[in-house]
């Protein structure tokens, strides 16, 4: 007759295959969107600053507007393969989350609207805090701001997906581990 540890270890094998599972879901639909996105707001976080302050001429405006669309190529590539290296990693060695990658975007929109000669912004005093590097104030607060209200699910799945591998390894399972050989 099985008792109450070995119903329990068979249950947090099973949540952490659940949690890889969701880590999965979340992981593709993240690469996914700032592949298809990221780009394209790093034009618009340019583009609006840009004529927000209003004071670049046309061909200072279309400059600026086609630096951001290179950078914004460049940006995608680079947040992608951020992306792809840490859920690479097994749950537990992850330093980072996808979120602080993502809103890593906004470095190259900040160096096309620094060379573009826009002004830094005033800032909220948390803002400037939290993000000391955001003086145009463009972090994304969420994925879903890249303009897919899907990728904030996706964010929060592979969050419940970590915890739960991470929890299910806490109480013995013994499952499947990524990144390991």
């Amino acid at each position: 007759m099985p008792g109450p540890d070995d119903d329990h270890a068979g249950a947090s094998s099973g949540d952490e295959a659940d949690g890889y599972a969701l880590m999965v879901q979340g992981e593709e639909l993240l690469i996914e969107g700032v592949a298809r996105l990221g780009s394209a707001w790093v034009v618009a976080a340019v583009t609006g600053l840009a004529d927000a302050w209003g004071k670049l001429d046309p061909a200072a405006r279309a400059a600026a507007i086609a630096a951001a669309s290179v950078a914004g190529e460049r940006a995608a590539t680079r947040v992608g393969a951020e992306l792809r290296s840490l859920f690479g990693l097994d749950p537990a060695a992850q330093r980072a989350t996808p979120l602080e990658i993502i809103r890593s975007l906004r470095r190259e929109a900040t160096e096309v609207l620094r060379s573009s000669g826009v002004p830094e912004v005033v800032r909220d005093p948390f803002e400037t805090r939290a993000f000391p590097d955001d003086v145009y104030g463009i972090v994304l607060k969420s994925p879903a701001e890249l303009g897919d209200d899907e990728l904030g699910g996706a964010l929060l799945a592979w969050g419940l997906g970590k915890a739960k591998v991470l929890r299910s390894r806490a109480v013995g399972g013994d499952g499947p581990r990524r990144g390991s050989a």
